[in-house]
């Protein structure tokens, strides 16, 4: 979004590129246009993550004196990072800008554990991450090869493995002579400036997402189901909160059925499959 009288507009600086972690920030508006969901900011400067390589956007809030400006959705639009607010603001205006840090922490730890999957399935067999999802309630890798049971246990356990190391993640725009003998992940050819995203030991990858500091800050990976897609294997997964809430809703579910049936937790299977073995002979 340009300014009314022509000017051009610099270029924001990206705040999360370099720091995931910053909360609260002090910027300037660029300028400020009345759009289809809202009033579209440009600041010089933010944290907030604009919806790409496969991440959902931040939300939050930009505060001015005793006025709240609520953040809705925010997207990159011809090098620019452009807020959609609920309310307007001056051009020139200084205002604070805070992130909605449990969405981004969140988001934070889903990426990253993508990457250590990918990272390690690629290591590992050669896979080739072809598609991602972010979504609301899981993350879902599609992989180029297909993938046993036995080989998505082997590959969960050496995620989890791999984030109790709590091995710090490397954030790094290689010069083109160094990102040319570098080997890393990427889904199309790249050129210019390219952010390269690394879990030692686990996986190197071109990425503008946001990410954990160490990887044991992803805290914990579940694989929940994998089928087959293409010629590969779309793998459903949650990490850290979410894969806590996760298991917790498993173990209410099963809490119950074990009082229901009057049977161990662990053992809960084996009594469903007594209770229809008993349901069958009394129907025959």
């Amino acid at each position: 979004q340009a300014p009314r009288d022509g000017r051009e507009l610099s270029m924001t600086e990206k705040i999360y590129e370099q720091n995931a972690s910053v909360i609260k920030f002090e910027a300037r508006v660029l300028s400020c246009a009345k759009g289809k969901k809202g009033f579209d900011v440009v600041l010089d400067r933010t944290a907030f993550y604009p919806e790409g390589g496969g991440q959902p956007y931040d939300t939050g809030r930009l505060e001015v004196s005793e006025t709240r400006v609520q953040v809705l959705e925010v997207h990159s639009r011809s090098g620019q990072v452009v807020h959609t607010c609920d309310k307007p603001l001056e051009e020139g205006t200084a205002v604070t800008g805070i992130i909605d840090w449990d969405r981004r922490f969140d988001l934070m730890q889903q990426h990253s554990g993508e990457h250590i999957v990918s990272g390690l399935a690629h290591a590992l067999w050669g896979c080739e991450n072809v598609g991602f999802h972010l979504g609301a309630e899981v993350v879902t890798i599609d992989l180029s090869l297909p993938l046993t049971s036995e080989q998505c246990l082997h590959l969960e356990e050496d995620a989890n493995r791999y984030i109790w190391l709590d091995i710090p993640v490397e954030i790094s725009f290689p010069p083109p002579e160094k990102l040319a003998a570098l080997q890393y992940r990427s889904k199309k050819e790249l050129s210019g400036q390219v952010r390269i995203v690394e879990f030692p030991g686990a996986d190197c990858c071109a990425c503008c997402g946001t990410h954990v500091r160490t990887s044991g800050q992803v805290g914990l990976i579940k694989l929940l189901s994998s089928q087959k897609f293409r010629e590969g294997v779309r793998i459903e997964l949650v990490c850290g909160n979410r894969a806590l809430r996760y298991l917790n809703q498993l173990f209410q579910q099963n809490s119950q059925v074990s009082h229901l049936l009057s049977a161990k937790p662990l053992k809960t299977g084996a009594a469903v499959e007594r209770l229809l073995e008993e349901n069958a002979a009394l129907k025959s």
